[in-house]
């Protein structure tokens, strides 16, 4: 029975190593986000009338909301691999 709780633990481990990889990944696009929004100048910006501003608030509102939707994803499946440690660690809250 330890020897399985121990396996399942080094694949808990190998599995958190990535998703701190990803995490990092993210952490890199962020930052590089960061740099572009710093670079867009001060000065008003014409857009081609109302329809246009419109389109251009809208792509970067989908953009955001796709970004907020995959780091959602990375945290329930952090939590999902962290219940299953659990259930096997506590195996008497499961009686």
């Amino acid at each position: 029975m330890q020897a399985r709780v121990t396996t399942i633990i080094e694949h808990m481990a190998k599995s958190h190593g990535e998703l701190a990889e990803i995490i990092e990944s993210t952490r890199y696009i962020t930052v590089n986000m960061a740099q572009i929004i710093e670079a867009i100048p001060d000065v008003q910006i014409n857009f081609q009338g109302v329809e246009a501003l419109t389109q251009h608030s809208l792509g970067v509102t989908k953009n955001l909301t796709s970004y907020l939707n995959i780091l959602a994803d990375l945290e329930e499946a952090i939590a999902d691999n962290l219940s299953i440690l659990m259930k096997e660690l506590n195996p008497a809250d499961e009686e």
